[in-house]
């Protein structure tokens, strides 16, 4: 059962199927019970008539045996007198029930002292009604009645006639609920019939509509299976023309599928770039090492040792891109960004610091390694002077590192801050670095909920404008580790 329903399309056709039955048979139901309830109103109303018209006749001292009521084929009459005792019937009656007296046969009549001895006592009666009178509204009961052989079900209405000479008297006259019965019956033939063909309609179409609507899922799975094997994360899955929630499924994996092929490249080229990174100082040093193994007076120690100060930079560079890259944010402590500045720019003779105070979240370590990979790269390429400010704009916090250098070109300004990039002017590795510093800086400074960008300075040379929340402005990000 599981299997068979383990489907969307199978379900939905199930559940369509299932609230279409439980409608059809609600208003089947209510269908009926209001045809039956109308089709016994009427033949009580057919009754009530017949009844009234006999009471009529009663009423104006007609005799029992003139009464015309007890002539009619279909409805069938009985009269009673107040101690149930039965007066006159019609003449085809031979059984009857449902009206509190199954004879068929009238009794004798009555002497006059009889019914003088009623009429005293219906005057004596609270209930009495006047001479002539005949009660307005009439009692209904169910019943059968067999007429010339032919029994049927009868609505019977049953009339109260105070008679001048009887005293009073109740009038049972019947009509026939065959009409009833013949209607209920073929409309409750018709729905068993027309429900099972309708609901089969619904479920087939319910089934189609849905395997059309879930066609193009279908397709996304397949090529989402095919992508897994393949594991070539350039191919994308088919986008339907339409504006449905599938089609924005579609789109959204296949910018997810571009996200993920990005970030796979991405890592490709890092690890790659930082392969042959590694390679050059590694293997400089490897080479120091054999020569000063076979010539130990032709050892180049400052060489080496800076080679390894270059290397163990680079490898601290790669763990701290790693960890960004692996979603750690900075600690929320309060950093005094002047204080961290005037630092930073310690020992650096041609930085000049002008700063106010302002405090922002997140990790000093790391910040303090944004300014100094700035302070590094405005040094590369200073002619003279190095400006550091540090000021609140617009609620935020605003770090300029500021040189008179020949400044980046337009092009170039974020193509600085893909990693291993190295502009013509910086390419030595020995005064260039690896390419990762502006890098790591724009990874931290999104890290803290901030930006960093590269403009052009008022002296012609090179602006690097970092901007980060105030403290207790920006969003609360969770803890992470400090450098």
């Amino acid at each position: 059962m599981s299997r068979l329903f383990g489907s969307v399309r199978s379900r939905a056709t199930l559940g369509a199927t299932l609230v279409v039955a439980v409608a059809l048979v609600a208003a089947g139901t209510a269908l009926l019970l209001s045809l039956r309830a109308n089709l016994t109103g009427e033949a009580g109303t057919r009754a009530e008539r017949s009844a009234q018209a006999v009471a009529s006749e009663l009423a104006a001292r007609t005799p029992l045996d003139k009464l015309s009521g007890l002539d009619a084929e279909d409805t069938p009459v009985q009269i009673t007198d107040e101690d149930g005792v039965l007066l006159a019937a019609s003449e085809d009656l031979e059984r009857i029930t449902g009206t509190g007296t199954s004879e068929v046969t009238p009794a004798p009549a009555r002497s006059d002292a009889d019914d003088d001895r009623d009429g005293d006592d219906d005057d004596r009666d609270d209930d009495s009604l006047d001479p002539g009178e005949i009660t307005p509204g009439a009692s209904f009961t169910n019943g059968t009645a067999t007429i010339d052989g032919d029994t049927e079900d009868y609505r019977f209405a049953a009339v109260e006639v105070e008679t001048p000479d009887r005293g009073r008297l109740t009038v049972h006259a019947g009509a026939p609920l065959a009409a009833e019965h013949s209607a209920v019956g073929t409309a409750l033939t018709a729905m068993l019939i027309g429900f099972p063909l309708l609901l089969g309609v619904v479920a087939a179409v319910t089934w189609l509509v849905t395997g059309r609507a879930l066609r193009p899922v279908e397709g996304i799975r397949r090529e989402m299976a095919a992508i897994t094997a393949s594991e070539d994360l350039r191919r994308r899955v088919p986008e339907p023309a339409t504006h449905d929630e599938i089609a924005r499924l579609a789109r959204t994996t296949n910018a997810t599928l571009a996200a993920l092929e990005a970030s796979v490249e991405r890592q490709r080229a890092f690890v790659a770039d930082a392969s042959h990174e590694l390679r050059s100082p590694i293997a400089s040093l490897r080479t120091q090492l054999e020569v000063a193994a076979a010539h130990p007076e032709l050892l180049d120690l400052d060489g080496a040792v800076e080679d390894t100060v270059r290397l163990q930079n680079l490898a601290a560079d790669l763990l701290l891109l790693a960890r960004l890259d692996a979603g750690e944010r900075p600690a929320g402590t309060r950093v005094d960004l002047a204080a961290l500045a005037r630092e930073a720019a310690a020992g650096r003779e041609r930085v000049t610091v002008e700063a106010e105070p302002v405090e922002v979240s997140g990790s000093r370590g790391q910040l303090a390694r944004v300014l100094a990979n700035l302070l590094d790269n405005a040094e590369r390429h200073a002619r003279e002077r190095i400006t550091v400010t540090v000021r609140r704009e617009d609620g935020e916090a605003v770090v300029g590192v500021a040189d008179d250098g020949e400044g980046v070109a337009g092009a170039d300004r974020e193509r600085i801050f893909e990693r291993f990039v190295r502009l013509d002017a910086a390419r030595s590795r020995d005064d260039g670095g690896a390419g990762l510093g502006l890098a790591i800086a724009r990874d931290v400074a999104v890290r803290h909920g901030g930006t960093l960008t590269a403009g052009a300075a008022p002296a012609g040379g090179a602006l690097f404008a970092l901007r980060l929340p105030l403290a207790g402005r920006g969003p609360g990000q969770p803890p992470g580790l400090d450098r």
